[in-house]
Order: C-alpha cells, then sequence, then structure tokens
C-alpha cells in the first residue's frame, strides 16, 4: 500500500499515534487479555512476550498508514511462526489480530474526530484501504503459521520414522531399545502386532490413504515408515482385536500390494517380521492390488533367506510333479498338501478335498512314485513337507516346469 494513496490527513493522525505505541500497546493488552481467555493465562503466552508483539505490530500498521515505512509484514510472519510452535490455536490468534485492527481503527477514528471533520471524512474515505491492510497482515500470519505447522509436521515424522527404524532394521550398536522404542512410540512392548508393507502405485503420494483413521476407530496403535516405494507400518492390535477385522480396514484402502507379517507377541520382533511382511507382497504379482499374509510356519525363516537356494531345493523334490500337465499338477500337489495337513489320515484328507479316501490313497501312491521313495520314509517326508512350504510362501514355485 504506497502512502501516495492515503490522504495527508490519515498519514498525520497515524503519525501521531505511532509516537503513543507504548501507551497503546498497553490498551490492547488489556482488551486482548479480557475477551479472548486462552490469552488471560499465561501457561502459552506471556504477558511481556504478547506486549512485545503488539508492539512491533502496531509499529508497522501505523508506520504503514503513516508513510514513514513501505510494505512491510514480518512482525505478523514473526507472530505466526512463534504461535505455531507455542502450539496456539490458529483461530484465537487471528481474534487478537482482528481486535487489535478494531483498536487501532478506533484510535485513528477517535484521532480524527478530535481534529476536525475534514480529518473524519479523509479517513472514512481510505477505510477500504486500510481494512485490506488487515487482510494483508492476517494472511501473512497465516500462511507463516501454516509453514511453521507443516515443517513441525515434516520433523515429527522424520523423527518418528527414526525412532521407528530402530525396530524396523534389526538391533544396532548404541541404537535405541525395542522397549525405549515402545515408550517413545507410545506402544506396548508386548501385546499382538504385525508388520504392513505397502507398495506406493503412481502418482498417489500414499499407498493407504487415511488408514490412520480407520486403525483409531479399531483402536489399534500404529507407526508408519514412509519410503518412496513402500509404506512401512507396524500395527498394534492390543490383546482382543482380531487381526481379520484389521486386516479388512486395510484392504478397504489399499492402492496396490500390501505385505503383512504373521503376528508376533514382542516389539523386538518387527525385524524378523518386515522381512516376511515384504516377502508376502514380493510374491503379489506386480501392478494388481490385494494383501497377502505369510503363516508363521516352521523353516519360514530358512525359505526366506536365499529364494535361489530355495527354488532349487523345491525343483529337486518335486521336479516330476512340476513337470506334469497342468490338471494333474495341481491336483497331486493340492493332494500332498492335504494329506499332510490331515496328518497322514486320508479320511480327513478326502474330506477337505472333496473326494473318497480311496482316490486320495490312489494320487498319495502316485505322489510317491513321482518323488521316488515313500512318504513313510522320514527324509522323504521332511523334503516333501518343506517343499510344499516353499511352494505356500512362493506360489511361483509351483508353476510348471519342463520335464
Amino acid at each position: 500500500m504506497p502512502s501516495s494513496s492515503l490522504a495527508p490527513p490519515v498519514a498525520k493522525l497515524a503519525a501521531d499515534l505511532l509516537e503513543q505505541v507504548d501507551e497503546l500497546a498497553d490498551q490492547l493488552l488489556a482488551r486482548i487479555a479480557e475477551q479472548i481467555e486462552i490469552y488471560r493465562s499465561e501457561s502459552i503466552v506471556c504477558r511481556r512476550e504478547l506486549r512485545t508483539s503488539l508492539v512491533a505490530n502496531m509499529n508497522q500498521i501505523l508506520g504503514r498508514l503513516s508513510g514513514e515505512r513501505g510494505a512491510d509484514v514480518s512482525a505478523p510472519r514473526h507472530i505466526g511462526r512463534t504461535r505455531a510452535a507455542q502450539d496456539m490455536p490458529l483461530p484465537e490468534v487471528l481474534r487478537a489480530y482482528r481486535l487489535g485492527f478494531a483498536f487501532v481503527w478506533e484510535r485513528l477514528l477517535a484521532a480524527a474526530r478530535d481534529s476536525g471533520q475534514k480529518s473524519v471524512d479523509a479517513l472514512l474515505d481510505t477505510a477500504t484501504t486500510i481494512w485490506e491492510l488487515a487482510d494483508d497482515f492476517s494472511l501473512a500470519l497465516t500462511e507463516s503459521y501454516r509453514a511453521a505447522m507443516s515443517e513441525r509436521m515434516i520433523e515429527a515424522d522424520r523423527r518418528r520414522s527414526g525412532i521407528i527404524s530402530a525396530i524396523l532394521d534389526g538391533p544396532a550398536s548404541g541404537s535405541l531399545s525395542a522397549w525405549e522404542v515402545a515408550k517413545l512410540l507410545d506402544l506396548p512392548y508386548e501385546g499382538t502386532f504385525l508388520v504392513v508393507v505397502a507398495e506406493v502405485t503412481g502418482a498417489h503420494s500414499s499407498a493407504l490413504p487415511r488408514l490412520e483413521d480407520r486403525l483409531r476407530q479399531l483402536d489399534v496403535g500404529s507407526a508408519w515408515r514412509s519410503q518412496p516405494q513402500h509404506e512401512i507400518g507396524v500395527l498394534s492390535l492390543g490383546q482382543r482385536r482380531d487381526p481379520e477385522e484389521v486386516l479388512a480396514a486395510v484392504g478397504l484402502v489399499a492402492l496396490g500390494r500390501v505385505g503383512v507379517s504373521p503376528e508376533f507377541r514382542r516389539l523386538d520382533g518387527a525385524a524378523r517380521a518386515l522381512r516376511l511382511a515384504q516377502v508376502a507382497l514380493e510374491t503379489l504379482p506386480p501392478g494388481t492390488k490385494g494383501i497377502r499374509r505369510l503363516d508363521d510356519e516352521p523353516h519360514i525363516d530358512l525359505l526366506v533367506r536365499d529364494r535361489d537356494t530355495t527354488r532349487r531345493f523345491v525343483l529337486r523334490v518335486l521336479h516330476r510333479v512340476l513337470a506334469l500337465p497342468d490338471h494333474d499338477r495341481t491336483t497331486q500337489l493340492a493332494t500332498a498338501a492335504a494329506w499332510i495337513d490331515s496328518r497322514g489320515s486320508a479320511a480327513e484328507a478326502g474330506r477337505l478335498l472333496y473326494c473318497h479316501e480311496n482316490t486320495v490313497r490312489h494320487r498319495i501312491r502316485r505322489l510317491e512314485e513321482h518323488l521316488g521313495g515313500s512318504l513313510d520314509d522320514p527324509r522323504v517326508l521332511s523334503d516333501l513337507t518343506t517343499a510344499l512350504q516353499a511352494i505356500r510362501t512362493f506360489p511361483e514355485l509351483g508353476n510348471r516346469v519342463e520335464a
């Protein structure tokens, strides 16, 4: 607002008030404390600091109106950042600003009346310009406040992400213990936990938008680490929450592939759970949307540690089965899995497969021919069990191979 846009009587009124800033600040301080409860207490902003800010703002406002200062909004910008750091609610800060401009307007109008009708007319003619100045100051304060709050949120996210890394990346020399991390993240050290790894797809900034709101409604605690391609979360289900209910909430918002670990009982198991959740995600077809959760089966850690070794093992054990035509291959694998899950009971396996137990026995004899040994041999049975666990973990290992 150039000084030439203001009539000389208005500039004179502002210059006269500029010499009374200290007295005016005391009066405005009393009005703000009287009308805004949060300023009445000094728990957030002390009276001395508030008065200092009032002086700085009136100096810039009256300086602009008097023509002695140019376009300077450093005072409201400083107040915006300061009040954000103090966690003062923005509506209350803006309310104090409106009171401040109303107070300055009252004093200008009173001085104009004392000076004469010419000054009153000049002030009324420039009222729009003065209130535009109020908008400029309020906008500068709001932008500064929001920028500071955004910076604080980013810093808090970085700090929280760094803290959670202490358990997701495993123990390291000098790092925080899992118990310390639990305290800092406001999570229990013992309970029921899951690790979730969600793929960030396309131009989406979040893999699981608004999931934390849904988790809070389920009374599920969570802590997250964001990466360019993935979002990683540790979920605390408490003692009673059904994991399937939580996974349903995840599925409602997922935009891409999501891998979920088996349940674990102590927070120091997060690093292992992360590895398993990553494997679960990687076994879903690229470009699809869905959730896969690994079971905590025997040998799972050995299977996921070295994929190439696991693949070679499966081929060694099941090569002749995997070389069968698609229908025969899937039938043999399903029968083998059902027979093992039924602890060698053909009758129970038949119920699982919806076929007669004699059919199961016939298929098992064929399976033994392909395996090159009897399932009464503990070594053959152990190899088959482990190979089937590998296929459950990495479904692509059950694909057909050349004879």
